[in-house]
């Protein structure tokens, strides 16, 4: 490289649409994008195609899809993860074979069920780690998470067809904290586990700040007081975050509890406990982690580093495997990736206790699961194109803004995507004009084609890469000129421009290629053969990096118009 969903009707989406530019109101301009491509190209799966049926690439779910959940009913896997920020929440996949993995939709996908997420950090506010089970007794499913900028904290939504419209919010009271998760016991009671807020008492210590409380079906809430952990022989260990994302499981009649720990970094961890219930005491396993990287040279070729967050499942067969969060260092050593979805069997110790990985061992990113086969145009993992013309009744569930929905802004009218216009910007804490979907590869590129001819010198549309709020790239078209900005709550800055390759308001193709280490950014007239023309060339791509902004995001790409006057 050289240097230089939420678903919305259509009827509905067009009449809002058109009502915004009319009914009084100052005239603003309006984008049309007729189509976006992504490509993925990451060097591994080129070097290394899968070598027959069965073979498989790990992440199973590239990309930012952390704090992975998963319920099986029957032969269906259900799948969700963390969304943070973002709207509409929590993306749910189902599958039939644990590797292929279909996005179905969002399951907070109305407004209504996401009241709190304005004002909220894109990345470190929001949705953490949803739990998603299923209750055999009354033939229903739950997705239990914490809101954790809003007043009331935790709720649940229910679904007796997880592929249909899920419930409004339930919010509970009687816990604290984050990560509360359900378990639905053989004789019908029911029980929530959760980390209690733990403000005020030392980062290090035996304790480990897991609770547990009744559930009550029927109500709808938590019934009695919560009680903690009993934990069997702690001694004092390393000094390592709390204990947190707890799942319950009950396994030949004995109940084994697996929590994250270590934070969210490269100690990222999860360990094991057991107990003959839930209200006795707990053993740690004397083994733990039961999944780990922290051990493992830091300069090694292809790591996966930070695993943790894990849950397990049984298959139809009785065999056990389990999924968890996990990162992707690229060709720098950095990654705007995210923590994404991987997927191991499990393994059983002597002393019956489940675990993925010891000491030395490392996770693989090929693993074999006998009678699958990979299918890369799932759009999960491996190398693959994602294409969207926008000719559909509804925006495809990949599409997330910030913080609620951008019906104001935003409307499909069967030939393309019109957008709005507006004051309301990426870089603040309202919900601007932006759909993005997700990177997945270090190595790619995106392109849109937009037509847009601003009505003031304020106005742009364009292609937006963002981080957070304090880190983005927006590739911009604005009257007569292309430029590559940076947006900041604090400034805008134009780090480079060109002309625009045609008159405006004539359709252009806006494109960004990464290698992973820098990024490029290109315009060209929608024309047949028509040349790309550099913006910008060695762009440093570690500027959206989560090594360097932190957070529990990774960057999205999309579409954004945004006025300034």
């Amino acid at each position: 490289m050289r240097l230089t969903q939420s678903i919305y009707s259509l009827a509905i989406m067009a009449a809002i649409g058109a009502a915004s530019l009319t009914a009084g109101k100052k005239a603003v301009g309006q984008a049309e994008f007729s189509s976006f491509v992504y490509i993925g190209n990451d060097d591994y799966y080129n070097a290394n195609p899968l070598k027959g049926d069965g073979d498989f690439y790990n992440p199973v779910i590239a990309g930012w899809y952390s704090d992975p959940s998963v319920v099986r009913t029957g032969e269906d896997y259900y799948l969700v993860t963390s969304t943070f920020g973002y709207f509409p929440g929590v993306p749910l996949y189902h599958s039939r074979d644990l590797v292929n993995w279909r996005l179905v939709r969002n399951i907070l996908d109305r407004p209504e069920q996401l009241p709190g997420l304005v004002g909220q950090s894109l990345d470190r506010g929001g949705i953490y780690a949803p739990q998603i089970s299923y209750n055999p007794h009354n033939s229903t499913y739950y997705m239990i998470t914490t809101d954790v900028g809003s007043k009331e904290g935790h709720f649940y939504v229910t679904a007796t067809d997880p592929e249909g419209s899920w419930s409004n919010p339930v919010w509970l009271k009687g816990i604290d904290g984050i990560d509360p998760s359900l378990f639905f016991d053989d004789d019908g009671s029911a029980y929530i586990v959760y980390k209690e807020d733990t403000t005020g008492r030392p980062k290090w210590s035996n304790y480990r700040c897991i609770r547990f409380i009744a559930f009550d079906p029927e109500s709808g809430q938590t019934v009695g007081d919560s009680w903690p952990l009993a934990e069997a022989g702690v001694g004092p260990e390393e000094h390592l975050d709390r204990d947190e994302g707890p799942h319950i499981y009950k396994i030949d009649g004995r109940y084994f509890l697996i929590c994250a720990e270590g934070g969210t970094s490269n100690h990222h961890s999860a360990v094991i406990y057991r107990a003959d219930s839930l209200r006795g005491e707990f053993t740690r396993w004397s083994r733990n982690p039961a999944l780990t990287q922290r051990y493992l040279k830091e300069k090694r070729t292809n790591p996966i580093t930070c695993t943790g967050h894990a849950d397990l499942v049984m298959t139809p067969e009785g065999e056990w495997w389990g999924v968890f969060l996990g990162c992707r260092p690229g060709p720098g050593g950095f990654q705007a990736l995210g923590r994404e979805t991987y997927l191991m069997p499990v393994k059983w110790s002597r002393d019956g206790f489940p675990y993925f990985t010891q000491s030395q061992d490392t996770v693989p990113l090929t693993l074999h699961r006998e009678g699958v086969k990979h299918d890369p145009s799932w759009g999960s993992s491996g190398n693959f194109t994602w294409s969207d013309d926008f000719k559909g009744e509804s925006l495809r569930p990949e599409w997330i803004g910030l913080r609620g929905t951008t019906a104001d802004y935003c409307h499909l009218d069967g030939e393309c995507l019109r957008m709005q216009c507006c004051r309301e910007l990426s870089t603040g804490k309202g919900v601007p004009a932006y759909v993005g979907r997700r990177i997945q590869h270090h190595k790619f590129e995106a392109s849109t084609r937009v037509r847009f001819k601003p009505r003031n010198g304020g106005e742009s549309a364009g292609l937006l890469m963002l981080k957070n709020e304090s880190r983005q790239y927006y590739l911009a078209v604005c009257g007569d000129r292309v430029e590559l900005r940076t947006l900041s709550p604090k400034e805008v800055r134009v780090i480079a421009s060109a002309e625009m390759p045609c008159k405006a308001g004539r359709d252009v193709e806006l494109r960004v290629v990464s290698d992973g280490i820098c990024y490029d950014f290109y315009v060209r007239e929608a024309a047949r053969d028509a040349e790309w023309t550099p913006v910008a060339e060695d762009v440093d791509a570690s500027y959206l990096a989560c090594e360097r902004t932190g957070g529990f995001t990774g960057a999205t790409i999309g579409l954004y118009v945004e006025s300034r006057d």
